[in-house]
């Protein structure tokens, strides 16, 4: 049994947040709070046209994550575990990102009352990855809409999470390498990961495996 409740997986886009998440919930027979990204109908416009609907993408998201987080208070997370594949408080690295100054002041105003009435997680799991090898999962795994991202757009938003965690002190943070971890295909990857998971810990731990899998 995992020594965590609350578990967040985090990290850019194409980097295995919810492959992971599905993974820890059926090897700890928990129950997985997956983030609806299709359901945002101004995502694909966002993609083609970020200046014109990054406000619209940014307050749908931030309303639709509060309305699935609130969910959380329906369950007893001292009976179940629960893995989630994004962590609420993320949601201002992309309106840091992609809002107008006068667009952002308007958000935080927002976001600083919805974020008192979320659970906070007991572990953070980041996930990091060169860009490259996103540009390269993120081709494979063939979502239309990310076609149109621009890669300069992902290096941006790589650098804003590597900020946003490098800050992080809200709970145990495990910074993961992923360039040379593929714990979808490989188990024995996944199971190093596990280990580490398993192992309870404050403060921020870091795991990177070299291309041995050592």
């Amino acid at each position: 049994m995992l020594p965590w409740r609350y578990i967040v997986v985090e990290g850019v886009i194409g980097v295995g947040k919810t492959s992971l998440t599905k993974l820890l919930a059926t090897r700890s027979s928990g129950r997985c709070n997956l983030e609806v990204v299709e359901q945002n109908p101004f995502l694909p416009l966002f993609y083609q046209d970020r200046a014109a609907y990054a406000f619209q993408t940014q307050i749908f998201f931030l309303l639709s994550r509060f309305r699935q987080q609130q969910t959380l208070h329906q369950h007893d997370l001292f009976s179940d575990t629960v893995i989630s594949d994004y962590l609420f408080a993320k949601d201002k690295i992309f309106a840091t990102l992609n809002l107008a100054d006068e667009e952002l002041v308007m958000y935080h105003q927002l976001a600083d009352i919805l974020e008192q009435k979320i659970l906070r997680p007991d572990l953070v799991i980041y996930l990091q990855a060169r860009t490259e090898v996103l540009l390269e999962r993120i081709k494979w795994r063939g979502r239309s809409f990310e076609s149109e991202m621009e890669p300069e757009y992902l290096d941006a938003l790589n650098g804003a999470y590597s900020y946003f965690f490098h800050h992080y002190k809200d709970a145990p943070l495990l910074v993961v390498n992923t360039d040379n971890l593929d714990f979808v295909n490989i188990p024995a990857d996944f199971e190093m990961l596990y280990d580490h998971i398993e192992e309870p810990f404050t403060g921020v731990r870091y795991f990177a495996p070299d291309s041995r899998g050592g």
